[in-house]
């Protein structure tokens, strides 16, 4: 096996490149095409690329990929070690650049070792693993971070000897409903009716939804969603990395990936909700409001979701990180988690420490979190 650097994703393959990404759609080459493409990744933004691909011999087969970035700071990856950073400083060493392996600015667990179908996975999965790691020595950096990482790959980090963080997010799963009233019947009654009451207060100010797959929206309806993805950084003081270019070709591109939600009142657009999908998953991303609508957030954000999902056969929903407030809309808390490599022993040492003692406290917030389910007991009749 011979390992290569990929600097612009343009140069391989896309074919060859989404045989491995598989349907996680934050990795498919549309995607990671179009960020650089727009300018939405690179030095600017901290973001430099630099894919590490394992290939049968010079110019061979392509075998496994890990989706590996320059990061100059820590922006983008809601894994967060800014503490980290500031230690390091404190201590006249330099933390970035690091080497991070993520889908950028996605919160969403997926593949980080990915391995071309027909090969042995376990074995090429923990060569690309180790040689990522000896990459990252040679390169000099910091550290190395596995950020969201699918169980099985996760399962070859820490046998490589990585350190294992866990954090909670909240998703949805689908118990087999055969619409969104019989998902709302699982619920206890005092939750069932708060949900129905907040979808009525939708429907009562008289706002309408519109679900939109990207393959069919016109250059006027991806401006508008752009604007409100863009309005809900800028009132938070961020930065709105993403472009309306860069959304539209995605919809030329992967439309079919892409669900957007409008509310609209007497004709006007006031709000919408960006989600996409992949294999059988529904992941919510972005969302903005020109005003203040009771519930309209709960009602784009996560019920047209939900009934979404349920209607396609999807068995999970991923609504984005943070939020204990999903877990009365049937999100419960579920763990998700990363892998560090850290090239100072001492640091290594220390945050090994840290970890130990964050992960007793997230396992006893987590037991709390799942006693506050709205879901009813199968025998309590509620």
């Amino acid at each position: 096996m011979q390992l290569e650097v990929l600097k612009r994703f343009d140069d391989v393959e896309p074919a060859e490149w989404n045989a491995l990404a598989g349907e996680f759609p934050f990795l498919r080459h549309e995607f990671l095409s179009a960020l650089q493409r727009h300018g939405c990744i690179g030095r600017d933004y901290g973001w430099i690329p630099y894919f590490l691909l394992l290939r049968d011999g010079p110019e061979g087969a392509l075998l496994a990929a890990a989706p590996t970035f320059l990061k100059l700071n820590s922006f983008g990856e809601f894994v967060f070690d800014f503490a980290w950073a500031e230690a390091y400083e404190r201590h006249g060493l330099r933390y970035y650049p690091k080497l991070v392996a993520a889908a950028p600015y996605t919160p969403a667990t997926g593949p980080r070792l990915l391995v071309a179908p027909g090969q042995e996975r376990e074995r090429v999965a923990a060569t690309l693993a180790a040689a990522v790691r000896e990459q990252a020595e040679e390169l000099g950096v910091s550290s190395l971070h596995w950020l969201f990482p699918v169980e099985h790959d996760l399962e070859t980090l820490s046998a490589d000897g990585l350190l294992i963080r866990d954090d909670i997010q909240y998703h949805w799963t689908n118990d087999g409903y055969a619409d969104f009233d019989a998902f709302l019947e699982a619920f206890t009654s005092r939750k069932r009716k708060k949900a129905r009451r907040e979808r009525r207060r939708v429907q009562e100010q008289g706002i309408e939804i519109v679900r939109r797959h990207g393959s069919d929206m016109d250059a006027e309806e991806w401006t508008l969603a752009h604007h409100f993805y863009a309005a809900t950084f800028e009132k938070k003081w961020n930065i709105p990395v993403l472009t309306r270019d860069f959304f539209a070709e995605l919809g030329r591109t992967m439309g079919d990936r892409i669900i957007v939600v409008f509310a609209r009142i007497a004709g006007r657009t006031v709000a919408a909700a960006i989600l996409f999908r992949g294999g059988d998953t529904l992941y919510g991303r972005y969302w903005g409001c020109d005003a203040d609508f009771h519930s309209l957030h709960f009602e784009l954000c996560y019920y047209q979701g939900i009934e979404y999902a349920i209607e396609q056969g999807l068995q999970r929903f991923e609504p984005g990180a943070q939020g204990e407030h999903k877990i009365a809309r049937g999100f419960l808390p579920t763990w998700t988690h990363s892998a560090h490599w850290i090239a100072e022993p001492a640091f290594r040492d220390a945050i090994a420490d840290y970890l130990d003692r964050e992960r007793q406290l997230l396992a006893a917030h987590f037991r709390e979190l799942a006693s506050g389910s709205p879901f009813r007991d199968r025998d309590d009749g509620g």
